[in-house]
């Protein structure tokens, strides 16, 4: 089993930065595709960034966060990383973490392993 563990949430100001981290136990980090999500109250968990296996040389973007997050892996410390910037009262949500063997996930359907969670707060 994969385990993933989400920190670095926390309330801040509008148009401040928070870094999130996910750190990854179980398998072989480098083989897996890694993402976030997140979701709001009364709204579906959307999909937010991603990045493939190995060096993660590909990444993708919701176009609500584009220029403004950044996803990025460091396979030695099996931890992916989610660095937003310019935050906004809409970013505010719960973000989790998310695995797919292989290829990287960009669909709540088809992510394999989840973590627990960790609430963004974004202040106006």
């Amino acid at each position: 089993q994969v385990q993933l563990v989400e920190s670095g949430g926390g309330l801040v100001q509008a148009g401040g930065s928070l870094r999130l981290s996910c750190a990854a136990s179980g398998g072989t980090f480098s083989s897996y595709g890694m993402g976030w999500f997140r979701q709001a109250p009364g709204k579906e968990r959307e999909f937010v960034a991603a990045i493939n296996r190995g060096s993660g040389s590909s990444k993708y973007y919701a176009d609500s966060v584009k220029g403004r997050f950044t996803i990025s892996r460091d396979n030695a410390k099996n931890t992916v990383y989610l660095q937003m910037n310019s935050l906004k009262p809409e970013d505010t949500a719960v973000y989790y973490c998310a695995a797919k063997f292989w290829a990287a996930p960009t669909s709540r359907y088809e992510s394999n392993y989840w973590g627990q969670g960790t609430q963004v707060t974004v202040s106006s």
